[in-house]
């Protein structure tokens, strides 16, 4: 639904973006992330037809964004981080306008415009004027009008920034429910967030694709020995003596005591030992009690920061 291929974006001597490629497949929630600065708002505005590219190629919905300018806006749904709304209007004359100019016949203007306050729960602020409105009630009003029309791809620009923490959760909710029905491109801030509503992940920086999996493989290519924590009830000596002796652990750390004879422990071992079929053998042997087995992985916190890390190693390098 979305193709980039090697797109580049000068003003004047400044290169904005450098050579970036993805797709985004149809029904997929991709989130883009990236420090400041690193080009996501140009990627967007170039997505949604607002700025051409210098050179390489955009595609929405099979159409290029160069030519097929008109009739790439007709099939998506934009949410701009600063939604552009006519402040002395009503919510329900803003939507009736944005219908008629998105071309959605008569006939059909009432209904798509009571999807969409249905789905962003504005039923009892239709008759309000935006202006009077809460900043997170004008978040809502700014993806009704992104919905209308039910478009086949969602843009969406820190769809979430200024709302309370109930309303957030309203909002995640209904980007999840519109997975799989449309295709979502989610730029945001909040890394939380992008893991929980995305399946795949695009990073930038400095206008360049650094990274573009999904969060597990990305934590897979990144993570270097795996760490697991267990519980195990037992002797602390005797369990810690016999995890140190299993080929391919590099570490073992005993934590704190829990409750009657239980300890916690860390162990680091290679990533290409299967450390829990190894322990499951250990318990066996032994008569251990394992309580807890959990494999610690990177967080998208984690994995953002290597990656930006690694870049300016690779910026510094040359």
């Amino acid at each position: 639904m979305i193709e980039v291929e090697n797109v580049t974006k000068e003003f004047g001597l400044i290169k904005v973006l450098d050579g970036i490629s993805f797709s985004v497949q149809k029904g997929q929630v991709v989130g883009l992330l990236g420090p400041n600065g690193a080009g996501k708002t140009t990627l967007i505005r170039i997505l949604t037809c607002f700025l051409p590219p210098s050179t390489g190629v955009a595609k929405v919905c099979g159409m290029d964004v160069t030519s097929h300018s008109l009739d790439i806006r007709r099939k998506i749904g934009y949410f701009p981080e600063r939604v552009p709304l006519y402040v002395d209007m009503r919510v329900k004359d803003f939507l009736l306008f944005v219908a008629e100019v998105k071309g959605v016949k008569r006939r059909d203007r009432k209904k798509v415009i009571s999807e969409a306050i249905e789905l962003c729960s504005l039923n009892h602020m239709v008759n309000r004027i935006i202006g009077n409105l809460s900043k997170g009630y004008r978040q809502r009003v700014g993806l009704a009008q992104a919905l209308i029309k039910q478009p086949e791809v969602l843009i969406l620009d820190e769809p979430t920034i200024g709302l309370d923490p109930e309303q957030v959760i309203e909002i995640r909710k209904l980007i999840k429910d519109l997975a799989g029905e449309r295709t979502i491109l989610l730029s945001s801030h909040i890394l939380s967030e992008v893991s929980l509503l995305c399946s795949k992940i695009i990073i930038v920086d400095k206008g360049r694709t650094i990274a573009c999996d999904t969060p597990e493989n990305l934590g897979t290519l990144l993570q270097g020995d795996i760490v697991t924590k267990v519980q195990i009830e037992g002797d602390r000596r005797l369990i810690t003596r016999e995890l140190e002796k299993v080929k391919g652990v590099f570490k073992v750390s005993a934590q704190e005591k829990k409750a009657d004879d239980t300890s916690e422990y860390l162990i680091k071992s290679d990533k290409s030992l299967d450390f829990c079929k190894e322990l499951s053998a250990l318990a066996i042997k032994n008569a251990w009690i394992l309580r807890e087995v959990q494999t610690l992985k990177l967080s998208l916190e984690d994995i953002f920061l290597s990656l930006i890390a690694q870049e300016e190693d690779m910026k510094l390098k040359q």
